[in-house]
């Protein structure tokens, strides 16, 4: 049986009648469960930490979707409280170990050597060990542009950053990605 993705509006009205809420959020966490990994993943690196981190985005989502204005799109939305989570989580696991932003940015860069998703292709795993030196904004601003290919004012959205610091953050992570890359 092939499962038929449903459009943001036809979920949305699911969500919202009591009877077909439950059907509706399964059908939510379906459509955007795997992009949303992906994302979350770029910024932490760890699988067991993106799952929680993953878990956390759609029960933060269930709670609060009668909060969601419909003055974005679903996705746009699910994406920025996936990045507000992984910054706090970033930020939390720097606290409770009371290591340094090196030191976690260390620690992500060995994770890339590891990560089960790269196939030993070494500028791919030269790029993830790049991201892991951003800041933790600016990465998620690498992520939403380069990878996930949104444009500037739908970022602007998520970060509720002006689009002239968007295009400022990016310009300067391609330059630390480029320096980093070029240094051999």
């Amino acid at each position: 049986m092939q499962l038929t993705i449903l459009e943001d509006q036809e979920i949305l009205d699911l969500i919202a009648q009591p009877d077909t809420v439950n059907q509706g959020f399964n059908l939510l966490v379906k459509k955007y469960q795997a992009r949303l990994y992906q994302q979350v993943r770029r910024m932490v690196t760890d699988h067991d930490d993106t799952d929680d981190i993953l878990q956390m985005v759609f029960i933060k989502a269930w709670k609060n979707m009668d909060s969601f204005r419909k003055e974005s799109k679903l996705y746009t939305w699910l994406c920025r409280i996936a990045i507000n989570e992984s910054i706090t989580h970033i930020n939390n696991k720097k606290k409770r170990f009371f290591v340094s932003t090196d030191e976690v940015n260390t620690g992500a860069m060995g994770q890339a050597d590891q990560a089960p998703q790269i196939n030993g292709d070494y500028i791919q795993q030269k790029l993830l060990k790049a991201l892991s030196l951003l800041p933790d904004k600016q990465r998620a601003v690498f992520n939403l542009k380069y990878f996930e290919e949104m444009p500037y004012e739908e970022i602007a959205n998520i970060t509720g950053t002006s689009v002239g610091a968007l295009k400022a953050s990016y310009h300067h992570a391609v330059q630390k990605i480029e320096k980093y890359l070029n240094a051999d």
